[in-house]
């Protein structure tokens, strides 16, 4: 989608145009869910660097390892995302702004006492339902309790307050992988949610995943797109009985693409943790099409898309439920970005690689199964077993199996080609003026993606992995000899290769000649 604005103002000192997004926040008091996540993070200092003039930020945070809920906004504030918010409001006042309430989605009533849930009532005009479990291997009832029955008494919830103007719920762009081309509507639900909800309370851990076999359709490919279908069609429900609510389907959600700080994640799950684990080498061989297009949306994309969808809704209500993906815009296929990132991992190696980043993405399942065996297992039992015997913790072998279970979660996404339709960001878009599109960026069109790359692999280093950046020379050096290694290693094997191969065919062609000689 190419950006317009569709008014005819004087473009040339942009910043003096009104920003109409960031005045609709003015004086409102938003509930957030999951702000503690990787999306919620994001939305809220992207709030308060534009309108610190919100009232107040109601945040639903839960006990999390001891850490008490006040001590977890604490750290977060403390996070390089929000140096430059800091530098600019000052982190006193930013903590001003914010009233924490204790509980959690995955409990009954949220897990609010009666005060914070009268206060909510009174004061909240705007919910954000930003809280899920991500982890697609999630058994069925944690699942359904924290996405499912978590999304419904958010609703629940919300409908009580006294002055809602509007909720905003978070889904995903994949809650219906059985529709080949996803358009901006609701879909029939892949049970009824109520039942599921009833069942997942009633029921024990074992016994529901037991019928979750004949619960869950075939076309459903893990537990978290199941409930976070379960979960819009609730929210679907909502918006029917004409409760002011809207959906926002984004796709795989990376880290902060333009600001404030490009690159930024807090997690290693999916792309990044892809990206780390190629970089250390320990990851050889997926199996996926790679011409299929990549569909990926920015976490800071995601989070201006949700400003403006708050700003939509206040103003005018053009939309109630929109896709928030980039495959229309940007086409890159799974082979160019293992390219793009191959290229990225040589320039900016990681600490501690055990072998040289390379392998890639391919389509046969037989020869998938191949390097597996011979570039991720093998290589990990005779580390191990080295270590073993000098009498240190074997790592390899652990690594390889949680490895494996989240490679073939994401196998899903990298054999399957999904089309999304997104006339909402057509369609808001025209409404925007120059300012507005430059503030709140929801285009990726003239993004430069290997820069952005570079960029994910620099924060990886420094706060994932805590390698500083002096020590990137040192990790040249010894990816220069694990190049010569991995040349050396493949040369041994393929000339081992073509001995057996020799062999073999020798063996043939001798027994078949002493056949015919008896003969």
């Amino acid at each position: 989608m190419v950006p317009q604005n569709g008014h005819d103002e004087d473009t040339s000192n942009v910043d003096s145009l009104p920003d109409r997004i960031a005045a609709i926040l003015t004086d409102l008091t938003i509930f957030i869910t999951g702000g503690t996540g990787f999306i919620g993070k994001v939305f809220i200092e992207k709030i308060l660097r534009k309108n610190f003039d919100i009232r107040e930020i109601v945040l639903l945070i839960r006990t999390k390892k001891g850490m008490a809920p006040e001590d977890r906004l604490d750290s977060i504030l403390n996070n390089p995302l929000y140096d430059t918010v800091v530098s600019l409001r000052g982190k006193k006042a930013i903590r001003k702004k914010f009233r924490v309430v204790t509980g959690d989605v995955s409990l009954p009533d949220l897990g609010l006492s009666a005060a914070d849930r009268q206060y909510i009532i009174s004061h909240v005009q705007v919910f954000i339902h930003t809280a899920a479990s991500v982890r697609f291997d999630d058994p069925l009832k944690k699942a359904i309790l924290h996405n499912t029955r978590g999304t419904k008494l958010v609703l629940d919830l919300a409908r009580q307050c006294n002055d809602l103007k509007g909720m905003c719920h978070i889904s995903t762009a994949y809650c219906h992988p059985e529709v080949e081309l996803l358009e901006e509507k609701p879909y029939p639900p892949p049970a009824d949610p109520h039942k599921v909800i009833a069942a997942a309370e009633l029921l024990d851990e074992e016994t529901l995943e037991i019928i979750s076999r004949r619960l869950i359709p075939k076309y459903i490919p893990n537990t978290y797109v199941f409930s976070k279908a379960l979960a819009e069609e609730l929210v679907v429900q909502a918006m029917q009985e004409g409760m002011p609510v809207g959906v926002i389907r984004p796709s795989i959600v990376i880290p902060v693409f333009f600001d404030p700080l490009p690159g930024w994640t807090d997690n290693i799950n999916g792309p990044t943790g892809l990206l780390i684990a190629a970089g250390k080498g320990v990851l050889r061989s997926m199996y996926g099409r790679g011409n299929c297009y990549a569909d990926f949306i920015p976490v800071d994309v995601l989070a201006s898309g949700i400003m403006i969808g708050i700003w939509d809704f206040a103003t005018a209500k053009t939309v109630t439920l929109a896709n928030f993906t980039s495959s229309s815009e940007v086409q890159v296929t799974w082979d160019e970005l293992l390219d793009i990132g191959r290229k990225i991992l040589n320039k900016i190696p990681l600490n501690g690689a055990v072998w040289y980043p390379d392998g890639g993405l391919t389509s046969s399942r037989l020869y998938h199964n191949f390097r597996v065996v011979f570039f991720h297992w093998l290589p990990a039992i005779i580390v191990d077993t080295i270590l073993f015997l000098l009498r240190f913790e074997p790592v390899l072998i652990r690594v390889q199996r949680r490895l494996t279970k989240g490679r073939e979660l994401f196998e899903f996404y990298t054999n399957s080609q999904w089309y999304f339709k997104s006339d909402f960001g057509q369609l808001v878009r025209m409404r925007l003026n120059a300012r507005e599109l430059k503030e709140y960026k929801v285009d990726t069109t003239d993004a430069n993606i290997p820069k952005y790359l570079e960029e994910c692999a620099m924060v990886a280093r420094r706060y994932l992995l805590k390698q500083s950046d002096d020590t990137l020379p040192a990790a040249r050096r010894h990816l220069r000899i694990l190049y010569v290694v991995d040349r050396l290693c493949k040369t041994i094997f393929a000339c081992l290769l073509m001995w057996l191969i020799f062999k073999s065919f020798s063996s043939y062609f001798c027994t078949s000649s002493t056949q015919i000689q008896e003969l």
